[in-house]
């Protein structure tokens, strides 16, 4: 009796070290992986800072040290390295009617795709039209760009008789394309978000599906999709590879939509490889501006975003 005892005392505290053990393992891999995450973050915040820190201080030192007038570069019209004329006001006009452009004719379609997609379309449609969105989105930049060359810009040119077909009109059909996958998918999402007691509600009042979507739907998700608007946006005005092929990329103001234009980030790309001393500053002041456009963007996302969650 007495050996039976002493055995299953030894069993509970067998048992109960086991246990211990694997709590102290449980916490120590806790504790590593919460040290893990924290350097992770840090990495993250680190480069955010020393990138934004690297281009604001090569960017402003030719108007804090030099002596040159930022106002005089943002509102310049001449961009001539050789001759020490660095104005940004052709390319901050082409960058903003190129993004505006394209969200004219970008958003109606990617949000109506995306109402399609969640509200209207049979489920074997979905299967086949959401890959393919997001197959889209996968889509190299530089490849929208080799179609922009290849089948857009010829068409500008034979369509409207002219000598070229790289213009504003060709950045602004490429940068519409490119934004669709961006849209759709978010806008698509904010849709399905909506609790179905509002569609039922409005069903049961009396509404058709049409009017049900445009009239409740749409309202209820107006904050996702505006949210999927600045993306988009701030996918057009920081695209390079593909407006290099399409824009022509004259540093002029246009004038019309079939004139050739620079914007900012093409102005960039394009000058860097070969650009030194002031030249290559100005440069890094055009990306401080074009730096300034996103932050601008991303704060309307959080406010976007905010009112959302409220």
């Amino acid at each position: 009796m007495i050996n039976q005892q002493a055995t299953g005392k030894n069993q509970i505290v067998t048992k109960e070290s086991v246990k211990n053990k694997r709590n102290k393992r449980k916490y120590l891999i806790e504790n590593i992986s919460s040290k893990v995450f924290m350097i992770s973050a840090s990495i993250s915040v680190l480069s955010l800072l020393l990138i934004i820190g690297f281009v604001f201080y090569k960017g402003l030192t030719p108007f804090l040290f030099k002596g040159y007038s930022f106002i005089d570069f943002l509102t310049g019209t001449d961009w001539l390295p050789g001759s020490d004329k660095f104005g940004v006001s052709p390319m901050i006009i082409a960058s903003i009617i190129a993004t505006a452009g394209s969200i004219l004719i970008g958003v109606p379609i990617g949000i109506f795709t995306a109402v399609f997609l969640a509200e209207i379309a049979p489920k074997p449609v979905q299967k086949i039209i959401s890959p393919a969105v997001e197959l889209l989105a996968g889509i190299p930049s530089v490849l929208y760009g080799l179609f922009g060359l290849a089948f857009v810009v010829p068409r500008i040119q034979s369509a409207l008789n002219l000598p070229k077909g790289q213009s504003l009109l060709a950045v602004i059909l490429v940068l519409s394309i490119m934004m669709l996958p961006t849209i759709i998918s978010v806008s698509q999402t904010a849709i399905k978000a909506v609790p179905k007691a509002f569609k039922e509600g409005s069903l049961a009042l009396g509404a058709s599906k049409i009017e049900t979507i445009f009239k409740v739907t749409l309202p209820a998700a107006k904050s996702g999709i505006l949210a999927a608007v600045v993306l988009g946006m701030g996918r057009a005005i920081g695209e390079t590879m593909a407006v290099i092929l399409v824009a022509g990329n004259s540093p002029i103001i246009p004038s019309s939509l079939v004139d050739s234009v620079r914007p900012l980030t093409t102005n960039i790309a394009l000058e860097m490889g070969y650009a030194y001393g002031t030249h290559q500053e100005m440069l890094f002041a055009t990306g401080v501006v074009l730096f300034m456009f996103i932050l601008i963007l991303n704060l309307v996302l959080r406010k976007l975003s905010s009112k959302g969650v409220e």
